[in-house]
């Protein structure tokens, strides 16, 4: 029996290549809104990052995200990120 293939992601932030699953996806929905998307089905335009915040930090200096969305963001966008990743982040640990 052949393994199943694990889906590979680029996170934004530090450019490495990881289980998809470990990642959380930034996503573009069609109607211009940007947003955390945990449970991965939300439609429109994805990109992957890390679950730590150096990650996004990373991504906003490098203005990753606009480049991958081809649209302004603005700081209230990526304060919601953070505020969303440090949730999740204390969600984990506990």
């Amino acid at each position: 029996m052949t393994p199943k293939k694990i889906p590979m992601r680029m996170c934004l932030g530090c450019g490495e290549m990881k289980p998809k699953r470990e990642l959380i996806r930034v996503v573009k929905q069609p109607d211009g809104a940007i947003c955390l998307d945990v449970t991965g089905k939300k439609s429109g335009r994805g990109a992957y990052i890390c679950p730590q915040t150096e990650c996004l930090e990373k991504a906003q200096k490098a203005r990753r995200l606009e480049k991958t969305f081809s649209c302004q963001i603005s700081e209230e966008v990526y304060a919601a990120l953070r505020a969303a990743m440090q949730e999740a982040e204390e969600n984990q640990n506990g």
